[in-house]
């Protein structure tokens, strides 16, 4: 039997700090070993077929001895290849099976393949766990549950992601139940998309504490729909651990958010070096790369933000699920990539959106851009829809808050903030308009220098700032006034924000950066809290649902 409530624990039982990794890469083409020091949960190697990815891999698992720990549908499936020694490593499945076997008789010794050897694995744990259960006697008083099993992660997992699929344990072996089905079948009529989920969110739970993960073609067998569903769910299985994909499909190198990359373009088998580069960012790939996902043939979504730590970088992505999201840096670079980009649409047959914060844009401003298909937030920059009410709520139900205290309060100290800083924000905001007002004045036609000088005479009178910044103050008093907290979302700028409302303390958690951590984690997961966030985020863009 398997309880939500674990689930929904996962978080705050998997906690771990996640430390800066050095990862010692194999030689180069100069037959320099460089340096990869990274904070990101993810490391892709991406590279055409042939580049030399997988010798690139292997060289890196060999470097970790027994922190590595690898997964392979391939190999689970239809058995190791002759290349590959990933099943002699201490702690692999196949090694775990081995020393099971040898320990107790219940299972075969002679299983050929991975896959069958973890679902043995994962059954030996549960008869056990049930045996233990039952000499202890705890199931006589029904005060005590049995232990919360591998098994039971999966089961939950697996029914999260087909949700038209149940798992069963039918006589000492795993069942599968879909909802048009009226009797349950065995795991020999799984399609090989199905094992494979089964196989990587199974065999991930052994993988060694604090290890290192390596997966290669995580793709492979899995439809694009579910596949990246299955990798934020095993990910979210095993906080603690760092994952290394080793791809050539750019779709779903795209779907990896907090990464590392780096691109292998080819290998000498004579030297054993490769031809190799660290990408510069963590938008994903570079730019004469990244126009091969036209071929994926999913619209593409363009964002602001290009650093690792950039916060539409890590929040888009899992709120516009069915879009390739590509960050471009500034908002002049989104609004020109989406007119650019749909201007070719007759090429690729591809929609182009982007999104650009408020800022302290006019309204005459916002619905332009809408128009254009930049979608503009009714916050005024992206932290800001960390603040929206129901992704606070979400946040603190999460960790076991009361959710309308902790709005209560975190709406009470920003109006108290906005209010001290609004004749502030009042001149800012006013600034910005006589800047976009003298750009739009200025960029006429003069058939000489005196015309010129009379209009910019005359602009300041036209303009009249002093007008702008009055109106401003009496709208920015009346939203104190009226305690309009979506209303200082909309027009406050302010960095420090998150950190000032005391929000990620009133949730549990130590800092912004936690909070930040904590609804990425949850729009990994399939729970409530999840689908909170996410409705708050696209009411902020005027959208009932994503795009």
């Amino acid at each position: 039997m398997v309880w939500n409530y674990h689930a929904n624990l996962l978080f705050l039982l998997g906690k771990y700090k996640q430390l800066s990794m050095k990862l010692l890469l194999p030689p180069d083409s100069e037959r320099r070993r460089q340096t990869l020091e990274t904070s990101a949960r993810q490391i892709l190697i991406i590279g055409a077929n042939g580049a030399g990815k997988t010798r690139f891999t292997n060289y890196l698992i060999e470097d970790m001895h027994d922190r590595a720990f690898c997964l392979s549908g391939l190999d689970a499936l239809y058995g190791s290849r002759p290349d590959s020694h990933r099943h002699v490593l201490p702690g692999s499945i196949d090694d775990l099976f081995h020393k099971m076997t040898e320990r107790h008789t219940l299972f075969r010794s002679d299983v050929p393949l991975t896959f069958d050897k973890l679902v043995a694995l994962l059954l030996n744990e549960e008869i056990s766990n049930l045996i233990s259960y039952k000499v202890s006697g705890h199931h006589q008083g029904r005060k005590n549950r049995p232990n919360y099993t591998k098994l039971d992660k999966v089961i939950d997992a697996w029914q999260s992601i087909f949700s038209g699929s149940r798992i069963l344990v039918k006589g000492g072996e795993l069942a599968f139940l879909r909802d048009a089905d009226t009797s349950a079948y065995s795991s020999m009529r799984l399609s090989d998309g199905e094992k494979a989920a089964l196989y990587y969110l199974g065999a991930v739970l052994f993988a060694p504490e604090n290890g290192v993960v390596f997966i290669d073609n995580p793709a492979m067998f899995l439809h694009p729909t579910v596949s990246n569903l299955i990798w934020d769910r095993v990910e979210g299985l095993r906080p603690d651990c760092t994952f290394i994909y080793t791809t050539h499909d750019l779709e779903f190198a795209a779907t990896r958010t907090d990464n590392a990359v780096v691109w292998v373009r080819d290998f000498d088998p004579t030297a054993m070096t490769w031809d190799y580069s660290l990408l510069p960012d963590h938008s994903g790939i570079p730019e004469d790369v990244y126009l091969s996902i036209i071929g994926a043939r999913k619209p593409v979504l363009f964002i602001e933000g290009v650093a690792q730590r950039s916060i539409d970088h890590k929040l888009y992505p899992l709120i516009f699920t069915d879009f390739t999201v590509r960050s471009l840096g500034s908002c002049n670079k989104v609004i020109e990539s989406v007119r650019t980009f749909n201007d070719l649409n007759a090429f690729h047959h591809l929609d182009s959106y982007g999104i650009v914060d408020r800022d302290r844009r006019s309204e005459r401003e916002v619905e332009y851009l809408r128009h254009k298909k930049i979608l503009v937030p009714e916050v005024a920059e992206v932290e800001n829809l960390l603040l929206l009410e129901g992704v606070i709520k979400a946040v603190a139900r999460y960790h076991r808050r009361d959710e309308n205290r902790v709005f209560d309060k975190v709406k009470k100290t920003l109006l108290n903030l906005f209010d001290a800083a609004r004749t502030a924000q009042a001149l800012e905001h006013t600034r910005h308009r006589v800047k976009r007002l003298v750009e739009f004045r200025i960029d006429g036609k003069f058939s000489n220098i005196g015309m010129l000088e009379d209009h910019m005479v005359d602009l300041v009178n036209e303009i009249n700032p002093r007008n702008i910044y009055n109106e401003l103050c009496r709208e920015f008093k009346n939203i104190v006034d009226t305690n309009d907290y979506q209303g200082v979302l909309r027009v406050y700028n302010d960095k420090t924000m998150l950190s000032n409302t005391n929000v990620a303390a009133l949730c549990g958690l130590r800092n912004k950066e936690q909070y930040l951590a904590a609804v990425i984690s949850i729009l990994k997961r399939r729970c409530p809290e999840a689908d909170m966030i996410r409705q708050a985020i696209t009411s902020a863009f005027n959208l009932e649902n994503p795009l």
